[in-house]
């Protein structure tokens, strides 16, 4: 299991991807992606501005 992004709601700030300890999260076309490196640490979920991730 890994977070999952809201494509919706994601803003392409990129917090996430400057917070991940593991760099698991990439932008991709200004959306969050997650990879299966990904340790559900709630790094992410906790820094996302507009609540686009989650656990």
């Amino acid at each position: 299991m890994k977070a999952v992004v809201n494509k919706e709601k994601c803003i392409g700030c990129g917090q996430c991807v400057d917070v991940c300890p593991v760099d698991a999260i990439k932008l991709e076309d200004g959306i969050a992606v997650i990879s299966d490196e990904c340790l559900e640490c709630g790094a992410c979920v906790s820094v996302c501005p507009v609540e686009a991730i989650a656990i």
